[in-house]
């Protein structure tokens, strides 16, 4: 059984304890680090031995998102589970924009947190679909990727890599970066969820990224998908 190494981002010793706790009964667990000093953060995540990093949104003695940013720039094989303390949509984006593989409240139940740790360990993307489809937030994720897209639109077709994606790949990478989550793929194509998680997987595999977001920022800027601007 591989240990998962985990660093803890929470200032609150009463949550902080609560959290190194109930990981440790796992049994596959190992917790490398409790700190909210950015530059400990990077030093941990940046050693390579760091596969989990839990977060909590509601830092005050540092900023949680650029932590979170960092991490990713340093470890970006490091999966980030973000911890707020009231849903806030806000984050919510915020955190999905970072490269969060998971967003909970911190009433999380600990059997859900232990479960959210292994599956974000294996690369799972666990951004929950029905948070994801919420309009406002589908739009302004949509927005950020279209923005992205009309900065790369000028590379030359020549110059674009193949793509090792297949062509139903392709395809479902395009309905994520229009904002669609797992169900409405599914619906559109005609295909069962799991079938679509299973796609999904297999893109950042072959794409060697974390999560969706990342995936969809790859292909864009490989010109493997365009979007084009609502009429």
């Amino acid at each position: 059984m591989e240990t998962i190494r985990v660093l803890i981002v929470e200032e609150q010793p009463l949550l902080r304890i609560g959290i190194h706790a109930t990981l440790e009964r796992m049994g596959d667990c190992e917790i490398i680090g409790e700190t909210t000093d950015p530059a400990e953060i990077l030093t941990i995540a940046g050693d390579g031995q760091l596969d989990v990093a839990l977060i909590d949104t509601g830092l005050t003695c540092a900023d949680p998102l650029e932590i979170a940013r960092q991490v990713r720039r340093v470890a970006p094989q490091v999966a980030m589970i973000m911890l707020t303390p009231a849903e806030n949509e806000e984050d919510l984006f915020q955190s999905i924009k970072v490269g969060a593989a998971a967003y909970y409240t911190r009433d999380i139940g600990l059997e859900e947190l232990r479960e959210a740790v292994r599956k974000v360990s294996r690369g799972e993307y666990l951004m929950n679909d029905d948070v994801l489809a919420r309009p406002q937030i589908a739009s302004r994720v949509l927005a950020s990727f279209r923005a992205l897209n009309e900065e790369e639109e000028e590379v030359d077709n020549a110059q674009k890599e193949p793509s090792p994606l297949s062509s139903r790949e392709i395809e479902i990478l395009d309905h994520i970066a229009r904002g669609r989550s797992n169900k409405e793929i599914a619906k559109v194509l005609k295909i069962s969820d799991q079938t679509v998680k299973n796609h999904i997987t297999s893109i950042l595999k072959k794409l060697a990224v974390n999560d969706r977001t990342a995936a969809v920022v790859y292909a864009l800027k490989h010109g493997w998908i365009t979007i084009e601007k609502e009429q």
